[in-house]
């Protein structure tokens, strides 16, 4: 049981729409062992992983996973629901797994699982592979000590409960989010809608707010000049200074660092000078100032407030244990540590108890140490300070702070600056004001612990998650920018271009994606194949950002899944013979179509699929869509437009030259193709296609048609804004068209569109990848064969796993079944085949190049151009040239 790989797929995917891990697991000679097959280990794995017994399958075995383990079933089946089980036993509930034969008779599956945190997926997956080889092969396997290791790790790396909390509200509200490190940095919505949180402040916490929160002394001087009642108490030098600041203020006092968090070196009610003078030392080692100010009896309150709102309220006690009259209070504090509810990060409900110097410190103060046994009953502190963070516990008085305590709280925020803040209050009574009591606020926290209100050792849970996100994305606010994912097999750049350039007509920033490169408005911030996952999330992160279109290829797909959650409109150009078939285990027309129609599955409710009403496999996407359908197609009388109009639906066609837009029997005639030149008076049938496909994904996104009307007669093709996409140049009295074809159907309508040139002699530049299968190589080349006179052939320097001369030798068997080739030219590289070409070209000759390196063959046949002497060109039949159009196929 070998993993050769373990894919993190973090967006949305051909298998769900949430992450899962997809590990290809060589199962080499267990594939055909079942769990009947080995003595004994079906009872070793249910004793070792009992509760597995609830699991349910996802062929929806009667019965579940128990039955099919009783009844015989497969590794890599096991695999996947222990790393399931083992989620789940971290408290990371996860329900979806899948387990698939990568090929007919194939030892080699992939094995699918739902994550929460990648990294606690990727251990859970390597100890259930150990676990499982364990049962197995009958060994020891110490389920409890590995499964505690995994809750350490998962401690260690997954959200805070605070972040969390913000994180889970902003799910619920259809929020995106995404973790921006490691840490508990979180994007919340896209471009310029988003937001950003760090624990529970935001982008808009201040700094300075922050940095006055810090400074206790500051604060305390803050809240005193807009009423809010504070102790007396100043800065001291040293502990003499400290002493002398204690009998000034003669009374308890509470010795703490000047600037500190958590209750770290935070000593109270202390009466007498060693007290103090220790106390000194303590809070030193927490920073280079302290505090003494005076002590107020009472409770300890935390207070939230959240834009200018109470939202939650705790009474913290202090750590503490009470006495049984047998056991040491080093034994008391062991058993209250067995709490599943605490631990020794801020990770969990409650923190530990730790027996450090400050709380020895405060048992000798009760005449305790810890090998004391304290009567029975006998209330015992720990620590004075009842921070959660050093074991303290929190009670939920929310309902119960009167409403001049919640004014003064709110005020402490406003004077400080602070959007969220952690109001510290000390009074006997939370239910009457501080002023008649003598309650105070001793401080004011930037970035506050909200665990005390999230689980409360006692009393009701409050959902200040929520109220964080209310105030971040107020009612009717989601953080989300319009998106349009485009993809398909062909059609797919010239697509996502054309809806951009519709897009722009808005005034508003555009963030586009494709295969040339990463795009903000008209700027190319990033070249090179950008059509994945990476590319869009550096899209979304930009806060320039106002709408957003990405070409969305499959390869980015199987690699990493989507960079959105969610989009307002999917297009799917086509699926036609396919492509890239053969690899990452995507063997069939069927396979291709559900990696493409993964972005047809995340359409908001609110959103439209576009689709190719007469590509089946596209067709038959329509119902996978939680939004509605508009589907295009060059016939208007196809039957599934007929059908879609007969249900009211909304469709693009051509009739008689024009674009005919309709919803139901109700028609719009849209646009005369005469006035679009991408599409040569709609001659270059892909390419009108397009058309229809940007159309319909710009109707969806509401915007005005005569806007669409004015983008589609100023799209440009030119090869400096298409570059690569059937630019259309003239050179020496001779035609020259750049075009990346890469699979049949693409050079079979490359062919289709050149039809429309008068150019007898026809000469191409040509290659093909080589992870494609052979008889796509070779039927590539026989369509060339069939219409080019001359073929001018090269090997990519990437030959992608095959041998030096293979590739070429695959290209010339395809070609050498072409009825009208003449000559065939080998070439070592790109630039020399080209070289050749363009030497070789004469009046009235067309020539078509398929560029690899885009950019750097569109410069050379701009220069090639330029320079050539002016001659008379060969105008394409009835065709207008005074804007080049784009034909593409990409």
């Amino acid at each position: 049981m070998q993993f050769l790989k373990v894919l993190a797929l973090r967006g949305p995917n051909m298998w769900a729409n949430f992450p899962v891990l997809e590990a290809w697991v060589d199962l080499g000679v267990l594939k055909d062992s079942p769990s009947t097959s080995i003595p004994g280990f079906n009872d070793r794995l249910m004793s070792w992983l009992p509760t597995m017994i609830e699991h349910q399958c996802s062929e929806g075995v009667r019965g579940g996973f128990f039955q099919r383990l009783r009844e015989g079933t497969y590794p890599a089946h096991i695999l996947e629901h222990v790393t399931l089980e083992l989620q789940e036993l971290l408290g990371m509930p996860v329900k979806y797994g899948r387990a698939r034969e990568m090929k007919e008779d194939s030892s080699v599956y992939k094995v699918v699982v739902q994550y929460r945190v990648e990294e606690v997926g990727r251990a859970c997956l390597v100890t259930a592979r150990e676990l499982v080889l364990a049962a197995m092969d009958d060994r020891p396997f110490d389920v409890d000590a590995e499964v505690q290791k995994l809750r350490d790790l998962a401690h260690q790396v997954a959200l805070g409960p605070s972040t969390a909390s913000i994180v889970n509200a902003a799910k619920a509200r259809n929020i995106p989010s995404r973790r921006m490190n490691t840490g508990s940095l979180v994007q919340l919505g896209y471009g310029n809608k988003q937001r950003r949180i760090l624990t529970a402040e935001t982008d808009r916490t201040g700094a300075i707010a922050e940095s006055i929160a810090q400074d206790k002394d500051l604060t305390r001087s803050l809240l005193r000049a807009v009423g809010v009642p504070v102790p007396d108490g100043r800065p001291v030098r040293d502990a003499e200074d400290a002493w002398e600041a204690a009998q000034e203020i003669g009374a308890a006092v509470v010795v703490k660092p000047r600037f500190g968090n958590q209750g770290r070196g935070v000593a109270t009610n202390l009466t007498t000078r060693e007290q103090v003078e220790k106390a000194f030392a303590n809070a030193l080692e927490q920073g280079d100032e302290v505090v003494v100010e005076r002590y107020a009896p009472g409770f300890d309150y935390r207070v939230l407030v959240v834009g200018g709102k109470v939202v939650a309220a705790s009474r913290r006690d202090p750590a503490q244990v009470v006495g049984d009259g047998k056991s040491t209070i080093e034994q008391l504090v062991a058993e209250i540590n067995k709490d599943p509810r605490r631990n020794d990060h801020h990770a969990t409900a409650l923190s530990k108890i730790v027996l450090c110097p400050i709380s020895l410190g405060v048992l000798e103060e009760q005449g305790y140490r810890p090998d004391s046994i304290p009567a029975a009953g006998t209330l015992v502190l720990i620590r004075r300070n009842a921070n959660l963070s050093t074991g303290g516990t929190a009670t939920d008085v929310t309902d119960e702070v009167h409403p001049d305590v919640a004014a003064r709280s709110i005020d402490a925020a406003r004077v400080i600056g602070l959007d969220i803040a952690g109001i510290d209050i000390v009074a006997l009574d939370i239910r009457r004001p501080m002023e008649e009591q003598g309650g105070v606020v001793v401080e004011v926290n930037a970035g506050p612990g909200l665990r005390m209100h999230l689980e409360p050792s006692v009393g009701q849970p409050r959902q200040v998650g929520e109220a964080i996100i209310d105030m971040m994305f107020p009612e009717g606010e989601n953080g989300r920018i319009p998106i349009a994912a485009v993809t398909g097999v062909n059609g797919k750049t010239t697509t996502t271009r054309l809806i951009a350039h519709i897009l722009r007509g808005t005034g508003k920033t555009i963030g586009m994606t494709n295969s040339d490169g990463v795009y903000v408005g008209t700027r190319r911030i990033e070249a090179g194949d950008c059509s994945g996952p990476q590319s869009a999330r550096s899209i979304l992160v930009n806060p320039k950002v106002e709408m957003a279109v990405f070409e969305t290829a499959r390869g980015g797909i199987l690699r990493e899944g989507l960079g959105f959650d969610r989009c307002d409109v999917a297009v799917v150009t086509n699926i036609g013979e396919g492509d890239h078939l053969g690899l990452s285990g995507i063997e069939t027309l069927e396979k291709l179509a559900i990696v493409k129609r993964t972005i047809v599955d995340v359409v908001l409710p609110t959103g439209n699929a576009v689709l190719k009403a007469d590509d089946p496999w596209v067709a038959q996407m329509a119902p996978k869509c939680p939004g509605s359908v508009i589907f295009f197609s060059r016939d208007g009388d196809h039957e599934v437009m007929k059908t879609a109009r007969e249900n009211g639906g909304r469709v693009v066609f051509v009739r008689d030259d024009h674009v005919i837009i309709a919803e139901g029997q109700q028609e719009t005639v849209f646009i005369s193709l005469s006035r679009v030149p991408l599409t040569y008076h709609g001659r270059v049938g892909f390419q009108v296609e397009n058309v229809l496909a940007a159309i319909g994904a710009a109707w969806s996104l509401n915007i005005p048609f005569d806007q669409i009307r004015q983008g589609l007669a100023t799209f440009s093709s030119s090869a400096q804004q298409t570059p690569g996409r059937f630019n259309v140049l003239e050179a020496k009295g001779a035609t020259i068209i750049l075009d990346y074809g890469h699979n049949p159907s693409a050079v079979s309508a490359l062919v289709d569109a050149i039809e429309m040139f008068p150019q007898k002699r026809r000469s191409i530049v040509f290659s093909c990848e080589g992870d494609r299968r052979d008889g796509d190589i070779t039927r590539q080349t026989g369509i060339l064969g069939e219409s080019f006179d001359t073929v001018v052939l090269y090997e990519y320097p990437d030959l992608r796993g095959r041998k030096t001369g293979e590739i070429m030798s695959l290209m010339k068997e395809g070609l050498a079944s072409g009825s009208r080739i003449v000559e065939t030219f080998e070439t070592p590289d790109e630039p020399t085949a080209i070289e050749l070409a363009l030497r070789s070209l004469e009046p009235g000759d067309l020539l078509v190049i398929q560029p690899k390196e885009i950019d750097d063959v569109v410069a050379e046949v701009l220069r090639f151009v330029d320079s050539a002497p002016a001659l008379e060109p060969v105008q394409p039949h009835d065709v207008e040239l005074a804007l080049v159009g784009q034909a593409s196929v990409n």
